[in-house]
């Protein structure tokens, strides 16, 4: 995936916006303020349909403005494509994928693999489990074509049981068997697809992680969410009681997590958060790697302040390894000298960003 044009209208303090980016990498520099993160949230939005930086999509449109339109022009596997995404005031989506539109954003987000790395990526690892259960379902929704069934099936499940749980507190009999079979069944392909995941994409994270922190040795493991030794529908027996006391299902894939150690404590506790930023890079670049081996996508990789608490050294790796991938880079910096090795690349461009315009340096 190539984006060959994007264009920006009424996106925070971007009022309409076009830039014409190139296959290689694109660095957006600007000062605080100026508009050159809100260009990647604005790009986010074509893969992920939502902001990295705000969970209300009304906080992004423009003040005195009814909704923003993200507008772009791809390639994909020589394929051109067009697409489009619109959100209003009422938090309404439109997507738009060559000239169809859909309110099914799911429809626009499959075609544009995307990732995004910020000086708040360390948070992967020290905040809680969802986040890192959505980074291993970004691997899955773009690979594996059943994944997205199995897991909207589990969660339809698990919000229907939990409901009757939070009303009743109890079922009938013929009623509990009936959800926790439900709940066991599409957990356990949740499950599965989930753990063949972290084991193929594992070697990626530990290759990578040999270059950007070698002085440690880390451990990767993945968490179900529920006891070893049990099968699902068990551990859902067994919890019976206490679901019905707290008014919701305790264990189970929605509880899952992929855990990271050093010497046999969590990476977290032990390294630094410039170290931990790294740790996130490897496993979103293990991710991306797997990609490209699995289905030949390239991938749209952001990454918002790259200077932010990582030296030359360690940026430079790893771009030249997102490179590697064929992946299509946006970079934001302050200022220029930020990125001393901007001349070994030959595929780029410079693009300036004052007061919400944007113009491309010849």
């Amino acid at each position: 995936m190539q984006l060959d044009l994007v264009q920006i209208k009424d996106f925070r303090n971007l009022v309409n916006v076009s830039i014409e980016p190139c296959q290689g990498i694109n660095f957006i520099i600007g000062a605080n303020g100026s508009g050159k993160s809100s260009i990647l949230e604005a790009i986010h939005y074509l893969g992920f349909a939502r902001s990295f930086r705000s969970s209300k999509h009304k906080n992004v449109i423009q003040h005195e403005k009814d909704a923003f339109t993200v507008f772009a022009k791809c390639t994909n596997n020589g394929e051109g494509l067009r697409l489009g995404i619109q959100r209003d005031m009422s938090d309404a989506v439109t997507v738009n994928v060559n000239g169809e539109k859909s309110k099914r954003a799911s429809e626009l987000v499959s075609l544009v693999p995307l990732q995004v790395f910020t000086p708040q990526s360390s948070d992967l690892l020290t905040g809680s489990p969802k986040s890192r259960r959505r980074m291993l379902d970004w691997g899955l929704f773009h690979v594996e074509h059943h994944f997205l069934n199995a897991v909207s099936k589990y969660t339809k499940v698990l919000k229907h049981r939990n409901a009757l749980l939070k009303e009743r507190g109890y079922f009938a009999a013929a009623d509990k068997l009936y959800w926790l079979e439900l709940q066991a069944k599409f957990g356990e392909f949740v499950d599965h697809y989930r753990e063949t995941y972290v084991e193929a994409i594992k070697p990626y994270i530990i290759d990578n992680l040999k270059d950007f922190l070698p002085e440690f040795s880390f451990e990767i493991s993945y968490y179900r969410g529920w006891e070893k030794g049990s099968s699902l529908i068990e551990a859902l027996h067994n919890n019976e009681a206490k679901d019905a006391k707290y008014g919701h299902s305790g264990c189970g894939p929605h509880k899952g997590d992929i855990r990271f150690k050093v010497n046999g404590v969590a990476a977290h506790e032990v390294i630094s958060r410039g170290q931990l930023r790294m740790l996130v890079a490897a496993t979103q670049l293990g991710a991306v790697q797997y990609l490209k081996a699995q289905t030949n996508k390239n991938c749209i990789f952001l990454l918002d302040d790259l200077g932010a608490e990582l030296d030359v050294v360690k940026r430079q790796a790893f771009i030249d390894k997102l490179i590697e991938t064929e992946a299509q880079l946006f970079i934001t910096a302050i200022e220029v000298s930020q990125l001393q090795f901007i001349e070994k690349y030959t595929e780029k461009k410079l693009f300036h960003v004052k007061h919400g315009h944007v113009e491309e340096e010849i």
